[in-house]
């Protein structure tokens, strides 16, 4: 994970870690403030931000992370500390999307230097968060994602026999978070630095552009948004979990061996809780059991959350005999010799929009049939592919879909293309899909046929799976190697006048990237002798993108740059380049404009 190695970079691995740490054990925090607001954090959140998407999208003053990355370091840093002594978020744009059901969902989104706030916020909430929050909640968490909620549901279908589901549907959830309850929940969570917490509320009241300043709800589109809910909805998690899953042990039986087992809870509702954002399932044994659940969870929801339920698309679903929906995906239980089991498909809204969204698709390519749209045409049926793989009738329902399309398809694709068997295919073609099926190759490229995909079992979530323990993070990926990230933090704490936050953030990356190498002559670069090279210059038209920067041994620069014959010669005599690194160096002087050595 990417993210990892930017903690590295900034030393926040082992703060974040302590923040876990002493989440787990329930302790306090009143001093956050001043790790939210220190530089590391601050130019963490910059790096996290500008490789966000949603970064170069524009708030109500126009600015997008272009206008950041002109800033220097040391001017980004100052910036977010003054406008946080006194925190008024600038007007939040109102944006509208389509939903699945064609509803349009409102977004909010906030100006890019309030972003880079909420990010800051985020970054130090999250382990704090995370050391508490329900295991089977999967929504806008580190590591997790709807097939791990898959999983879990299709787990207690199967071996837990489980087949009545209670469906929640909470009606406009993130419209409807109750501000005072929320700013309780993250003080009962730990968080009791009082300068965070009347910043956070200044961010739950951020006037909305031309709708005024709400009284209730959290913007989607905000980067804090998604933890302050998984906040609120925890507390449902637990309460639930509580219920039955955590009830304390009594009246302890024994076997016919003789060994202590389980316990017994004639009085409880037995019941188990998954979770995705706002989206969940409650799984019961008996109809009986989830008729309680239901009644239960909704005074829960009214009384303790001030939120309603939906009762059109609030029920109790006997998966036995009809299908519920989640996350895209339809679930039921089947017949399978004398047990039943989860067979899960797409649901129909989700097929309809895949087959308008392919006709439009079809439409542009038979337009205009360039590489480009084929490779966009490729990219979204990969998309779909790999997430709907994990439905056991995938094959099924694909394969109906490619059909429903075929006549479609053809009369639209024979005058731009060839309909025929892949010949010699690029190898992401043989990686993903067999040479079995007939599909259209057009402006050279084979286009990824529909029907051809198979089922990939669903694997549960491994709860050890955490970037914020040192275990977890080993299962993740290696570590920066402890001599790099030595001379990296070095490198942090120059102070290169005059230079842009982009330049020194772009700079620690390929000095990574490179291992710490001179990218002319291989050696090994201590911190002091390391210099970052416009490839093309800046007066040239050069910019500070990572791509335009190179990791060169101080003297290798200087030779690059240099035009006195004399300190070449003795550049020359010190390094003693190869053949093949002068040849390197010359191509770098080429671009500056000048002579070769």
């Amino acid at each position: 994970m990417q993210a990892l190695r930017y903690w590295d970079y900034y030393g926040m691995t082992e703060r974040f870690t302590d923040f876990y740490e002493r989440s787990k054990k329930r302790e306090k925090f009143s001093d956050l403030y001043d790790t939210i607001t220190s530089r590391e954090n601050i130019l963490l959140a910059y790096r996290t931000m500008k490789s966000n998407k949603g970064s170069k999208t524009p708030g109500t003053d126009g600015k997008t992370i272009s206008d950041i990355e002109k800033m220097t370091d040391d001017e980004l840093v100052v910036a977010i500390q003054t406008t946080l002594q006194s925190y008024r978020p600038k007007k939040v744009r109102r944006k509208l999307i389509e939903k699945d059901n064609g509803k349009l969902r409102p977004l909010g989104i906030p100006c890019i230097l309030d972003r880079i706030i909420q990010q800051c916020f985020r970054q130090v909430f999250e382990p704090i968060a995370e050391a508490q929050f329900y295991n089977h909640s999967y929504g806008f968490r580190p590591f997790r994602s709807t097939h791990h909620a898959m999983a879990r549901v299709q787990f207690l279908v199967n071996h837990s026999q489980l087949h009545f589901v209670v469906d929640i549907d909470v009606q406009g959830f993130f419209d409807n978070v109750n501000h005072t309850l929320l700013i309780k929940q993250l003080w009962n969570m730990g968080i009791q630095d009082k300068r965070v917490l009347a910043c956070i509320a200044k961010m739950l009241k951020a006037e909305i552009d031309g709708e005024g300043i709400p009284a209730r709800g959290v913007p989607q589109g905000g980067l804090l948004s998604p933890i302050l809910s998984n906040v609120v909805l925890n507390d449902l998690d637990q309460w639930i979990a509580d219920q039955w899953e955590f009830f304390p042990l009594t009246q302890p039986l024994k076997t016919r061996s003789g060994e202590l087992y389980a316990k017994r809870r004639t009085t409880l509702k037995e019941g188990y809780i998954v979770r995705y954002a706002d989206d969940f399932k409650i799984l019961c044994r008996d109809w009986k059991t989830a008729q309680r659940w239901y009644h239960a969870v909704r005074k829960f929801l009214k009384e303790r959350l001030k939120l309603d339920i939906s009762p059109e698309k609030s029920q109790i679903v006997n998966l036995r005999k009809r299908e519920s929906e989640f996350l895209g995906f339809t679930i039921r239980a089947n017949k399978k010799g004398k047990k039943r089991v989860a067979h899960t498909g797409i649901k129909t809204g989700k097929r309809q929009k895949i087959v308008a969204e392919a006709k439009k698709r079809i439409q542009i390519l038979r337009s205009s049939p360039t590489a480009q749209n084929a490779i966009l045409f490729n990219s979204f049926v990969l998309g779909i592919h790999n997430y709907f793989s994990r439905a056991t009738h995938v094959n099924i329902a694909f394969s109906r879909l490619a059909y429903d399309l075929r006549a479609f398809m053809y009369n639209r694709l024979k005058m731009v293309g060839k309909y025929e068997h892949p010949a010699n295919p690029p190898p992401t073609y043989k990686k993903f899909y067999s040479l079995g099926f007939r599909t259209f190759k057009v402006a050279g490229v084979y286009l990824y046929p529909l029907a051809n995909v198979k089922t990939v079992n669903v694997m549960s979530f491994s709860q050890e799976l955490t970037p914020y323990t040192e275990a977890g993070r080993a299962r993740i990926s290696q570590k920066l190697r402890p001599d790099i990230k030595q001379q990296i933090h070095s490198l942090l704490k120059s102070n290169i006048p005059n230079r842009s936050v982009e330049y020194m953030d772009n700079r620690i990356s390929r000095y990574s990237m490179k291992l710490g190498k001179c990218e002319i002559t291989g050696m090994y670069l201590f911190a002091a002798d390391v210099h970052c090279h416009h490839y093309i210059p800046v007066h040239l038209g050069g910019s500070d993108k990572f791509s335009n920067l190179r990791i060169l041994h101080r003297d290798v620069h200087v030779l690059i740059h240099c035009t006195l014959k004399e300190t070449i010669d003795v550049l020359i005599s010190r390094l003693g380049p190869t053949d093949s690194m002068v040849i390197k160096i010359n191509l770098y002087r080429k671009q500056c404009g000048l002579e070769p050595i």
